[in-house]
C-alpha cells in the first residue's frame, strides 16, 4: 500500500521537474534574445546620441551616451547645408514606384507558379531561384554597359525599370504564400466563370495582405537605403536620393559626424513609420511562408 501511495507523489515531482525545465529553457531563450536585441540596438542609440552632440563631444573618453551639452543645432544645420527635402522626394519616388511595380509583377508571377499548371513550370522556377545565387557584383558591369547603351545614365530608369518585372526573391515568397491557400478558392472562381487573372485579382490578391506588407517593407527599405546603385548611375545632384545627399557632408578634409548622424536619423523616420504600420502583417507573413531566421 505504501508503494501505491507513493506513485501520485512521484508523478507530481516529475511534472514539477518538467515545468521547471521548461521555465529554465524560456528564461535562457529570453536572456539570449535580450542580449541579441541589445547588441543590435547599441549602434542605433549611439547614432541618436551623437546627433544631439556638439562636434567636440564625439571623441570624449569615456564615451558620453547622454550628450552634455545637448543641442538640436545639428537637425537645423542638416536642412541648411544639404538639399535634404529634394533628396527625400527623390528617394520616395524611386522607392514607391519600384516597390509598387515589384509587388504587382511578383504576386502575378507567384500566383502563376503556384496555381497554373503549364509545361516546364518547375524547370523555369528552378532557373529563377538559381539567379538568386549570382552575386550582384557579377552583373554590375554588364548592367552598366546595357544602361549606357540605352542612354539611361544620369536617370532613375536603371533603379526603377528592372524591378518593374519583379525579383526572384519576391516571386519565391509569393509562390510559397499562394501555395498555402486552399484550392477551393480557385474552384469557386472558376464556377462563377472567372478567368485566371480575375481569380488572381479578385480572390487571391485580397488574401495576400501579409505577403504584400512583407514585400512593401523589404522592398522600400532596400530602395530607400540603396547607395551603390545611385552612385553608379546618377550624376546630377538634383537627382540624388537621400543616401547620396548625406554623403555631400563628407569632404576630403572633414567628416561632419554630428550632421551625418542627424541626417541618418531623419532618413530613418519613413522606414520606422512603415514598419510600425505594417508589422502585424509582416510578422504573420513570416510565420506562414516559413522564412524565419
Amino acid at each position: 500500500m505504501s508503494t501505491l501511495k507513493s506513485f501520485p507523489t512521484a508523478s507530481r515531482s516529475l511534472t514539477l521537474g518538467n515545468r521547471e525545465r521548461e521555465l529554465l529553457i524560456k528564461l535562457v531563450s529570453y536572456l539570449v534574445l535580450s542580449i541579441g536585441a541589445f547588441t543590435m540596438l547599441v549602434p542605433f542609440f549611439w547614432m541618436l546620441s551623437t546627433s544631439f552632440k556638439e562636434p567636440q563631444g564625439i571623441f570624449r573618453m569615456p564615451p558620453q551616451w547622454i550628450p552634455d551639452p545637448l543641442t538640436t543645432e545639428n537637425y537645423v544645420k542638416i536642412w541648411e547645408k544639404t538639399n535634404l527635402a529634394r533628396g527625400f522626394v527623390n528617394s520616395m519616388v524611386i522607392a514607391v514606384v519600384s516597390t509598387t511595380g515589384e509587388i504587382f509583377t511578383s504576386t502575378l508571377a507567384g500566383y502563376a507558379f503556384a496555381r497554373i499548371r503549364f509545361r516546364g513550370r518547375n524547370v523555369i522556377f528552378a532557373l529563377l531561384l538559381s539567379t538568386m545565387m549570382i552575386p550582384g557584383v557579377v552583373t554590375m558591369i554588364p548592367g552598366f554597359i546595357l544602361f549606357k547603351n540605352l542612354g539611361w545614365i544620369d536617370t532613375w530608369y536603371p533603379l526603377i525599370v528592372p524591378l518593374l518585372f519583379g525579383s526572384s526573391f519576391a516571386i519565391f515568397l509569393c509562390r510559397q504564400y499562394f501555395a498555402t491557400l486552399p484550392e477551393e478558392l480557385a474552384d469557386a472562381g472558376k464556377v462563377d466563370g472567372a478567368n485566371q487573372f480575375q481569380i488572381y485579382w479578385s480572390i487571391f490578391l485580397p488574401q495576400a495582405k501579409p505577403i504584400i506588407a512583407t514585400l512593401a517593407v523589404l522592398g522600400f527599405i532596400a530602395r530607400w537605403n540603396d547607395y551603390l546603385g545611385p552612385l553608379i548611375y546618377v550624376r546630377s545632384t538634383d537627382k540624388f536620393p537621400i543616401a547620396l545627399m548625406l554623403t555631400s557632408l563628407n569632404t576630403m578634409y572633414e567628416r561632419q559626424w554630428t550632421l551625418l548622424m542627424a541626417g541618418a536619423m531623419v532618413a530613418l523616420l519613413p522606414i520606422i513609420i512603415l514598419f510600425v504600420a505594417l508589422q502585424r502583417y509582416f510578422i504573420e507573413s513570416i510565420a506562414l511562408t516559413g522564412i524565419k531566421g
